[in-house]
């Protein structure tokens, strides 16, 4: 025991001796405009001790050893700053003297493309609730897929990028038809596309590039309180957020794509002050893609210009001009619709014995995509408390071209094993023209202790869709399954046999020529379709405390349908929220109702000399929302936590008592589980997770064939997602990142009607990873998407084969 004493007691004297031996440094750097630092890496040169600046630019190294030292302060893209310093024994040295050359606004874009604490991290919005809110204080959830991101992920099309939301997957292909041809998916259990850019119209009837993105924003639950009801689903929005000027410096980046199925991808972002005085600045985003299908046919090739322009004019007065222009020619990927009239033949993918490496279509049935869209925006500072801000954006998408699809045809052909789908083909001649006018008034001032925010604007928006498309035409029918060529040409005569096929082409069955010749007796539309509507909205963030807010906003808007005035309609949406902050700026407590709103076109009812128009009341849909927000440890941890409720209402649906008559008292209701998070818990380290849970059902319709079940429309019941991402920030192999992560979604129904049964889409789960080298001057990096090749599908009544195993290059050069 003695012995053990006399060792205890010289550990800790020599502990004791040892800790008197080092000392600490701690401080705060600076931009040169005296604004805090954040997020710069701060070490002793020479050693492997260091930390990362937190959110106010403080820093702290604690044991080290006594003696002189170079505090060595450095971050991608910025300028090296060296102080010598002394550490005594026992003492903390304090260097606050340490300022950077960059000021507050260059160390924010030098932040954004280099390396931070949470590198994927968006913490504020200007879009969102249409003022600047952080998103701890805002009530409504929402996820960003951050610019930084997409190009740790060698992301290169719009699509995989949104795998990175939780919540959201894809229901249908871009179709590039007049319309609605940009890509469907499913958010909180309906249907949605993407129409919003800076958080104005923004039409496609294509594929989006992503070489111009900013930032996604995926606004969750029914937004129409600050957005109307011409561009929003009841599940939520998406946003695209732009990449704007800086006025810093002129640089940029150039990179070239490649990979499988004949990728080829070169872009370029250059950013250029175009005045001595910095008030003038001009960036060019611009893209050229080119790639096949890997079925058996089908390709995309697109190019892509982006000119911004900046002006500030003086301290109050600013103008900013956004402009892209997209043309791309592609053949629609493939879409199986399954009968929706009669009894399904197979329930799912085994049964129907699909190839999926098969198109049946061919590359001379192409589609061109043309897109142009324009914001212009004027920003005045009124007053220390006021700013105007005026926006015009013009939009239009064009479709020209070939649209074709398959159709389950099966019930009109009695074969005993397998399935028969008829080929449909359209010629697209048609035009989407949109205009939007918003005057918003921005505040931020206080009535006695209250803190107010509040936007209060108006807005007009104008549709006008001309329609020169051609009817559809038959041409030839496929099996696919298992029976005998011999049976299957005894039922359908000149069938496109899988083994015929290239013979069939051969013939010219898919070429132009025949398909036009088709095309000649089908006729055209020659319709114009006008919508305006005026809004005006009001919403208010109070702070009646520090850490308590209130959302309580309001719109009304007059839809005016220029075609049938009978369908001109006026509507209320309000929105409240409420936020709760324990811990101010780290944890919040929130709570919303959110409304939305559709119009409803009239119809006729009535029988013999009773017969009239009848109007309806706007259909409607209500969330209730509750849940918790983090942004924690110095904001490496942000996560989102929230239960959510979704009742729709107003539904017109057949009078089930009179027949020709009609009762608005249709309803169902989405209502379900999200999950997000981004942290960055090690330094280098950054995760991305989520993971939603959805249940919808329809509850009351005129329609046997849906009462009770889950709309088509809802996707996966159970997804989630997940990035991590690690590159080394010091050492001889600064720059070195791998990545690793995938997606999972549950199996789902894209079909399930009374009459047809369900047919159901199998689960999957997709894994990926990448390998990454970064330095100041170029990177590196090696994609590879679905690791174990697997075989999966989306759709919404339709099957929609996706991509096997593929592997993209990606190297680029900074300047």
């Amino acid at each position: 025991m003695q012995r053990t004493y006399l060792l205890f007691f010289f550990l800790m004297i020599s502990a004791s001796l040892m800790a008197q031996n080092k000392g600490s440094v701690k401080g705060v750097v600076k931009s040169s405009d005296g604004q805090p630092a954040p997020h710069v890496n701060v070490i002793l040169k020479g050693t492997s001790r260091g930390t990362t600046a937190n959110n106010k630019g403080e820093y702290e190294i604690k044991n080290v050893d006594a003696g002189n030292y170079t505090l060595q302060v450095s971050f991608l893209g910025l300028q090296t700053s060296e102080t010598p310093i002394e550490i005594k024994a026992g003492e903390t040295t304090v260097v606050d003297e340490i300022v950077l050359n960059e000021n507050s606004q260059q160390l924010d874009e030098i932040v954004i493309s280099g390396y931070k604490t949470n590198e994927f991290d968006r913490k504020q919005s200007d879009y969102v609730a249409k003022l600047p809110l952080k998103n701890i204080e805002n009530p409504q959830v929402y996820n960003t897929i951050s610019a930084e991101l997409i190009k740790d992920q060698v992301v290169t099309s719009f699509n995989d990028a949104l795998k990175n939301a939780p919540g959201v997957s894809r229901l249908w292909e871009s179709t590039g038809r007049s319309g609605d041809g940009a890509g469907y998916f499913s958010l909180r259990g309906f249907s949605v596309q993407p129409t919003l850019i800076n958080g104005v119209p923004g039409l496609t009837n294509g594929g989006l590039d992503v070489a111009n993105i900013e930032t996604i924003e995926i606004m969750k639950g029914p937004s129409g309180t600050l957005y109307g009801s011409s561009l929003i689903s009841y599940g939520g929005l998406i946003n695209i957020v732009t990449k704007k000027p800086t006025f810093s410096k002129f640089g940029g980046e150039i990179a070239y794509n490649t990979g499988s199925f004949g990728l080829n991808r070169i872009t370029a972002d250059v950013n250029a002050p175009l005045s001595k005085d910095k008030k003038i600045a001009l960036r060019v985003n611009t893209a050229y893609h080119s790639e096949n299908s890997f079925q058996d046919a089908g390709f995309k090739k697109a190019i892509f210009f982006a000119p911004s322009l900046a002006y500030e004019v003086n301290e109050r007065l600013s103008f900013l001009v956004n402009t892209e222009f997209l043309s791309s020619e592609s053949t629609n990927q493939t879409m199986l619709f399954l009968d929706r009239g009669a009894p399904l033949t197979a329930a799912n993918l085994d049964a129907l014995n699909y190839d999926h490496e098969r198109s049946y279509t061919s590359n001379d049935l192409s589609m061109k995509n043309p897109t142009f869209s324009l914001q212009a925006q004027m920003n005045y500072k009124l007053s220390d408390k006021w700013r105007s801000q005026t926006v015009l954006s013009r939009s239009s998408a064009k479709s020209d071209g070939y649209y074709s699809y398959i159709y389950e045809s099966t019930r009109f052909y009695p074969i005993s094993e397998g399935s028969i789908f008829g080929r449909y083909l359209s010629k697209q001649n048609s035009t989407t023209l949109t205009t939007d006018i918003q005057q918003n008034f921005i505040g931020d001032f206080t009535i006695g202790n209250l803190r107010n925010r509040v936007v209060a604007g108006l807005d007009y928006y104008a549709n006008s869709a001309q329609n020169n498309d051609t009817g559809y035409v038959g041409n030839g029918s496929i099996y696919i399954g298992n029976a005998s060529i011999e049976e299957v040409n005894q039922v359908v005569f000149g069938i496109t046999d899988p083994e015929q096929y290239e013979t069939d082409n051969d013939n010219g069955q898919l070429s132009r020529a025949a398909t036009d010749a088709l095309l000649a007796n089908a006729g055209s539309n020659n319709t114009t379709a006008k919508q305006e509507v005026y809004s005006a909205y009001v919403s208010d963030v109070l702070n009646i405390t520090p850490t308590l807010s209130t959302m309580v906003s309001l719109r009304i808007d007059h839809f005016v349908n220029k075609d049938n005035e009978e369908s001109n309609q006026t509507a209320l949406s309000p929105k409240f929220g409420i936020v709760y902050q324990p811990l101010k700026d780290q944890l919040s407590i929130f709570a919303n109702y959110m409304n939305g709103f559709s119009n409803v076109a009239p119809r006729t009812e009535g029988s013999g000399s009773d017969i009239a128009v009848r109007s309806f009341d706007p259909e409607q849909a209500n969330q209730w929302e509750a849940g918790v927000k983090t942004d924690l440890l110095d904001g490496k941890v942000s996560a989102t936590l929230s239960y959510y409720d979704i009742q729709v209402s107003n539904v017109v649906r057949q009078d089930p008592t009179r027949v020709n008559y009609y009762v608005q008292d249709g309803e169902n209701y989405s209502k379900g589980v999200e999950f997000s998070m981004i942290t960055a818990p090690l330094p280098g380290l950054n995760v991305i997770a989520g993971y939603s849970y959805n249940d919808s059902k329809i509850t009351k319709t005129d329609s046997e064939d849906y009462i009770g079940r889950r709309p088509e429309s809802a996707g996966a019941q159970h997804m989630g997602n997940l990035w991590i991402s690690y590159r080394l920030r010091e050492g001889a192999l600064q720059g070195l990142g791998f990545a690793v992560g995938g997606n999972y979604s549950s199996e789902y129904a894209i079909l399930d009607r009374a009459t047809t049964g369900t047919f159901k889409l199998p689960s999957y789960t997709l894994l990926n990873a990448a390998l990454s080298y970064n330095t100041d001057a170029f990177r590196i990096a090696f994609k590879l998407d679905n690791l174990t090749d697997k075989e999966y599908y989306t759709g919404w009544s339709t099957i929609n084969p996706q991509k096997p195993r593929s592997f993209t290059t990606s190297i680029s050069f900074r300047f």
